[in-house]
C-alpha cells in the first residue's frame, strides 16, 4: 500500500514539475523571445483595438568578424491622423503637426481637415517615436497619434538588388516581400494571422500543444546572409564608378568565395534605394545577375583551355600555327588585331586572348566532348541560387553539327549565360575543378533565438584538379607578365585573371556594328587556394574598346582591398610557376 502511495505521489510529482517547466519555458517565449512585441502592445494609449501591428523577421549582413548587420528590418514610431469633426482649431491643429513633422504638406492636409464627414484622416506615416511622442503630450482634440512600424533598410541602395523590398498585395492590407531576398525568403520572414499580438494570458494558457510554441502564428525567424557590408559597399563604388567614368548601360559584379559559393557581395549599377523604392524606374528591380543573360566573351577562354587539357586534346607544352584568322563553315573567325602569330605555345592563347587558338582547342577537343563539359558545369541550366526569377542561359548552338558554332563558343561568343551561372561555371577553375551552388542565405534565425543553418548541394567534380592547376598557373602568367604589361603583378600574392571582349547581339540575332561591346573580368587569388573570386562586367561602354581598360583597374583595386580588408596572407613563398 505504501508503495502504491509513494509511485502515486511521483507521478503526481513529476507531472507537476513538467507542467512548470512548460510554463516556464512559455514564460520565457512570452517574456523574453516577445518582449518588444509585447511592450509596443502595453503602450494602449499608442494603439487602437483594431489596430495590427506590422512584425517581420530582418535579413541580416555578416561582418568578417561574425558580427551581423540589418540589412532589412522593422522600424518603430508613429502615425499622425486626424477627425476632422473634432479639430477645434484647424490652424493650430495644423501648426502643432508642422512642428514636428515639417513635411506635412499644407493643401493636402486642409484638404483632409474639410472631411468633417470622415472620422479618420491619416496625416502622415512613419514619424520617429521622438516626434510622435512630443505631438501625443499636446494633448489636441482632433489629433490622433497612434503606434506603427514599417519596414527599413539602412544599407538604402547597397544590394537593393539582392535585398528586395516588401510592399502590399492586391487586397491592399497584407504586405509582403517583392524581389530579391525578400521575396525568396517571405515564408521564412512574413508574420502570418495576428502573431504574437494576442491576450497575454491566452498566450500563456493556450491548449497543451501550444504551451511551447504555436507554430501557426509566428514567423520563423530572421534570414543571415554571407553578404559582408563593407565589401559589399566597396563593390557599389567601384561599379558606379566604372558605370560613370564610361557611361556604360549597366555594370555588374559578384564577390563569391569558390570553394563554398557563398556570396561576399554583388550588385549592379544603376540601382535603387529600397527606401524609396516607390521613386525607382521598374526595371532596375530584377537582378540581372539572375535575370539577364550576355555573350561573355574571351573569359570563356579559361574554360576551354581546362576541357582541352582535361580530355588530353592538348598539353601544357602543345604549340599550333596561329594564321591570324580561319574560315569555319564558310564564317570567318580571326584574332582581335587579324594578326597571325605563327607557332606558338598554348599560353599565348590566354596571354594574347586568341580566338584561332581557342577554335584551335575545340577542334582538337572535339563537339561530343566541348559539349558534354560545357554542360557538366551546368552552363546552360539554373544555379539554384537563392534568389527569385533566375533564368538559365542559352548554350543551344553547342547542338549544332557545325563546326563554328563549337569555333565561336570556345572564346564566349554564340553562347549565352548569367553572371551567376558564368562566376559557378569559372570558380571550377579556382576551386581544382568543381563547381559548387552559389547561395546568400547561410542561416536561419529562429525566434528562440536558435541559429539553423542552411545546407547546400555539395561540390560536383567537372575537371581533374591537375588540369585546374595548369590553367591557374597560365592565368597567374597573365597577371604576371600581359595584364598592363606586368604592372599590376603583386609580388608576394598569386592573382590569376583573364579579361574578356565580345561583341553585342541586336534584336536580329546579328552583332551590331561599330564600337558596341560587353566587357568583362574574371579572376582569383590566391591562385594556390583560392578565397575570392571575382565577375566584372559593363555592357557598352563607350570610348574604350577593350575590357583590359575599363575593368583592369578595378579588378586590381579590388583584390588590394580584400588582401587587406581579410588580412590574407601572402603565398608567394608556396607558389611556383
Amino acid at each position: 500500500m505504501r508503495r502504491a502511495f509513494r509511485w502515486r505521489l511521483r507521478i503526481v510529482s513529476g507531472a507537476i514539475v513538467l507542467l512548470a517547466l512548460l510554463l516556464v519555458v512559455r514564460l520565457y517565449f512570452v517574456q523574453i523571445v516577445h518582449a518588444q512585441e509585447y511592450s509596443l502592445r502595453a503602450e494602449r494609449q499608442y494603439v487602437s483595438s483594431s489596430q495590427q501591428l506590422y512584425d517581420r523577421g530582418s535579413i541580416l549582413f555578416t561582418r568578417k568578424d561574425g558580427a551581423y548587420l540589418s540589412a532589412a528590418t522593422v522600424a518603430d514610431g508613429f502615425l499622425i491622423a486626424i477627425d476632422p469633426e473634432m479639430l477645434k482649431d484647424k490652424d493650430a491643429a495644423y501648426q502643432a503637426i508642422v512642428a514636428v513633422e515639417p513635411s506635412i504638406n499644407h493643401d493636402a492636409f486642409y484638404a483632409s481637415a474639410s472631411k468633417t464627414t470622415d472620422p479618420y484622416e491619416v496625416i502622415t506615416h512613419h514619424v520617429s517615436d521622438e516626434a510622435g511622442r512630443a505631438l501625443d503630450v499636446k494633448n489636441i482634440p482632433g489629433i490622433i497619434v497612434e503606434r506603427e512600424r514599417w519596414r527599413v533598410y539602412p544599407a538604402g541602395a547597397e544590394g537593393a538588388q539582392t535585398i528586395g523590398f516588401t510592399g502590399y498585395n492586391n487586397d491592399g492590407v497584407t504586405i509582403s516581400g517583392r524581389y530579391g531576398l525578400e521575396r525568396y525568403y517571405d515564408s521564412v520572414l512574413q508574420e502570418p494571422g495576428n502573431g504574437v499580438f494576442g491576450n497575454f494570458f491566452a498566450e500563456l494558457f493556450a491548449n497543451l500543444d501550444n504551451v511551447v510554441v504555436d507554430a501557426s502564428a509566428t514567423r520563423e525567424g530572421d534570414v543571415i546572409t554571407s553578404i559582408e557590408p563593407i565589401v559589399q559597399e566597396k563593390l557599389d563604388q567601384d561599379l558606379k564608378a566604372v558605370n560613370t567614368q564610361y557611361s556604360s548601360q549597366l555594370t555588374g559584379g559578384i564577390i563569391m568565395d569558390p570553394s563554398t559559393g557563398q556570396i561576399i557581395a554583388m550588385d549592379t549599377y544603376p540601382s535603387f534605394d529600397a527606401n524609396n523604392f516607390k521613386d525607382a524606374n521598374v526595371d532596375v528591380f530584377d537582378n540581372p545577375l539572375v535575370s539577364s543573360r550576355y555573350e561573355f566573351g574571351s573569359i570563356f577562354k579559361i574554360l576551354t583551355m581546362t576541357t582541352g587539357l582535361d580530355t588530353g586534346a592538348i598539353q601544357p607544352d602543345s604549340t599550333y600555327n596561329d594564321t591570324g584568322c580561319i574560315e569555319v563553315n564558310k564564317s570567318r573567325i580571326c584574332n582581335y588585331d587579324l594578326a597571325a602569330r605563327g607557332v606558338i605555345p598554348m599560353q599565348q592563347i590566354l596571354s594574347q586572348s586568341l580566338n584561332v587558338g581557342a577554335s584551335y582547342i575545340a577542334t582538337k577537343v572535339g563537339h561530343d566532348n566541348f559539349r558534354k563539359y560545357f554542360t557538366n558545369l551546368d552552363l546552360g541550366q539554373k544555379t539554384g541560387i537563392d534568389l527569385p526569377s533566375e533564368i538559365s542561359g542559352n548554350i543551344a548552338n553547342l547542338n549544332s553539327p557545325r563546326d563554328v558554332e563549337y569555333d565561336t563558343a570556345s572564346f564566349g561568343q554564340g553562347i549565352a549565360t548569367t553572371p551567376v551561372e558564368t562566376i559557378r561555371a569559372l570558380s571550377a577553375v579556382a576551386n581544382h575543378g568543381a563547381i559548387v551552388t552559389p547561395h546568400i542565405a547561410t542561416a536561419i534565425r529562429l525566434q528562440s533565438g536558435v541559429v539553423k543553418t542552411l545546407t547546400y548541394p555539395g561540390p560536383i567534380q567537372v575537371f581533374k584538379p591537375q588540369s585546374t592547376d595548369e590553367v591557374t598557373k597560365m592565368l597567374t602568367y597573365v597577371v604576371d607578365n600581359n595584364l598592363a604589361n606586368g604592372k599590376d603583378k603583386i609580388p608576394e600574392m598569386s592573382v590569376a585573371a583573364k579579361t574578356g571582349t565580345a561583341q553585342i547581339a541586336g534584336p536580329d540575332g546579328k552583332y551590331i556594328p561599330g564600337a558596341v561591346y560587353f566587357h568583362s573580368f574574371f579572376g582569383y587569388f590566391p591562385a594556390t587556394e583560392p578565397k575570392f573570386t571575382i565577375l566584372l562586367y559593363t555592357v557598352k561602354p563607350q570610348g574604350v574598346e577593350y575590357a583590359s581598360g575599363t575593368l583592369t583597374a578595378t579588378f586590381i583595386d579590388m583584390t588590394h582591398f580584400l588582401i587587406n580588408y581579410y588580412d590574407v596572407p601572402p603565398d608567394r613563398a608556396t607558389y611556383t610557376q
